[in-house]
């Protein structure tokens, strides 16, 4: 009996007849993790500086933008049969790709700490909306600990049997029927044309939300391979998880500022779950938060990935340890800024997959050879080039936004670079 994948290598390339995954297979996994509670809520930071109108055109535009990106980087992985982080390693070089993996497992640790803690928040207020404040079941301990064992427990389990076993069979369908139901409820309660017509306060530029947006797809950049690496063709690969992202995500975080601006327009965390409570007796927005943990486990498994790069130890084991972790930290640490938080995640790894990108497509031509290097200092250097051009932008011009523009020169620089360097070394050889 062949073992299962989960206890394969990162390094290694899924063999041939592992991979399994289809269009539908990878739009059921990207429809879900473009839902959430934390998509709601990032909803919910554009609609008072933006108004209904401007964020939805942010969203849409971020989203679309985002989720080509998104779906480009996972064909690497149809391509190449290997891990995020394994495939970082031809065009960062061997020990080029340790940097970002450990970046990959710190950003991931905290990704997952953050799940936990929005369920844990949400469980608790409908624990205490539906009994008792003090009752057992308003208990965020007892939360914390249920949502960290189910991630982690997803997580061990493995990709494969979570997306065909769960997600495919019937998890979708009840995700569907969710915010089916709190779209129904949001035109019956709310005055949209109102809310249409309303400005936002301008506290927030258009840019800026434009960010925002495009940070939640580009946030999955570091783990999509991780999973399209079990799809059996690039073409499908790509239009599931590009299809699936966008209409998860565009739907969700539309229903957030709508959610926000109609029924708790003081923007607050708690009012606005409350509001989402209140519809359908609370069971849309426990299924969302059920599906919350799905965003855990990926967090969680592809920590666990990113960290077999550098420790070799069996995947479930690492998953084992870093589910433990993520509990404890969403035990002790409160919720920080959750803006701030994104656009630091889209400052590092936004240009380093500009770099991939152009690596894979252009200079390599999506071959999967090895690179001879230990460094490829080309690579290294446009992916600090791009990284300081983010953090200029964002402080200095923030009403251009930071995070298209720093992967677009990232890339540039890295097929400037690469040109030149592949030149030299022909050069040297002739």
């Amino acid at each position: 009996m062949s073992s299962p994948i989960s206890t394969y290598s990162p390094d290694l390339a899924v063999p041939a007849d592992k991979r399994v995954f289809g269009a539908r297979d990878l739009f059921s996994l990207w429809f879900s993790l473009g839902i959430g509670l934390m998509v709601l809520q990032t909803g919910a930071l554009l609609a008072p500086g933006l108004g209904l109108a401007h964020s939805l055109l942010a969203i849409l535009l971020g989203t679309a933008v985002g989720v080509l990106l998104l779906a480009a980087v996972g064909v690497i992985g149809s391509d190449t049969g290997l891990s995020s982080m394994a495939a970082l390693k031809l065009s960062l070089g061997r020990r080029g790709a340790s940097l970002p993996a450990l970046l990959n497992l710190l950003q991931l640790v905290g990704w997952g700490s953050f799940e936990i803690i929005v369920m844990r928040d949400a469980a608790s207020l409908l624990g205490s909306r539906a009994f008792s404040e003090g009752s057992l079941l308003a208990n965020p301990l007892l939360w914390t600990l249920f949502f960290g064992a189910l991630a982690t427990l997803l997580a061990v389990s493995g990709p494969l049997t979570f997306v065909r076993q769960i997600l495919r069979k019937w998890g979708i369908w009840l995700l569907l029927a969710a915010c089916l139901w709190l779209t129904w409820n949001l035109f019956a309660r709310a005055d949209l044309a109102a809310l249409w017509a309303q400005a936002g306060d301008g506290s927030m530029p258009f840019a800026v939300g434009f960010d925002i947006a495009i940070a939640m797809p580009l946030s999955w950049l570091p783990l999509i391979a991780d999973y399209s690496r079990f799809g059996k063709h690039a073409k499908s690969v790509f239009g599931g998880t590009a299809l699936g992202f966008f209409i998860g995500n565009f739907w969700l975080m539309s229903l957030g500022v709508a959610y926000t601006l109609a029924f708790a327009p003081s923007g607050e965390v708690n009012a606005l779950l409350l509001a989402l409570a209140g519809a359908g007796l609370g069971i849309p927005l426990l299924l969302i938060l059920l599906d919350e943990s799905e965003n855990a486990f990926a967090d969680i498994h592809s920590a666990a990935v990113s960290s077999g790069i550098l420790l070799r130890l069996k995947v479930e084991h690492l998953a084992l340890a870093i589910g433990v972790l993520c509990t404890l930290i969403a035990c002790l640490a409160p919720l920080a800024q959750y803006q701030n938080f994104l656009l630091l995640i889209g400052s590092v790894f936004a240009p380093l997959f500009g770099v991939v990108l152009v690596d894979h497509f252009i200079l390599r031509r999506r071959s999967g050879q090895n690179p001879a290097s230990a460094l490829r200092w080309p690579a290294l250097l446009a992916w600090l080039g791009g990284v300081s051009t983010y953090h200029l932008l964002a402080n200095l011009y923030p009403d251009i936004g930071a995070t298209l523009p720093s992967l677009v020169l990232a890339g540039l620089l890295q097929w400037l670079l690469g040109r030149a360097f592949s030149y030299r070394q022909e050069t040297a050889r002739a």
